[in-house]
């Protein structure tokens, strides 16, 4: 079996949500400074050595990121149906780094999203 290689792109950014529905604080209008891990799986290197640059993978990164920082994230038509939980937020990015990043040898293999420290989710699919 051939092997894979996996690198990650960590970066940031600051919004605010309400959860509706939910039976707490959460409830109301409050903001996160929001940490990104993204997980891209390589099965083959160019002539460098290189599965996918960094940079490439930041500048998608920055830009997906960049329609939501400093946002209330119940704005965003995405989650005009859905709460914009740590959760759908990890599923939006992953779809939208997939969307841009994918080829027939690279695959974005996790998005991890953390709203404070010790505390997150992460999406994949199998």
């Amino acid at each position: 079996m051939p092997g894979v290689y996996e690198i990650y792109i960590k970066d940031h950014f600051a919004a605010a949500h309400a959860l509706k529905g939910y039976d707490g604080n959460c409830s109301n209008l409050h903001g996160h400074n929001w940490i990104i891990e993204a997980y891209i799986q390589c099965r083959r290197l160019n002539k460098l050595g290189i599965g996918i640059d960094f940079r490439d993978v930041k500048t998608v990164l920055k830009d997906v990121l960049s329609k939501l920082d400093h946002t209330n994230l119940n704005d965003i038509a995405e989650f005009g149906a859905i709460n914009p939980t740590s959760e759908n937020l990890s599923k939006f990015l992953y779809t939208e780094l997939s969307l841009r990043l994918n080829t027939d040898y690279i695959k974005v293999k996790k998005i991890m999203v953390f709203e404070s420290p010790g505390c997150g989710s992460a999406y994949w699919e199998e």
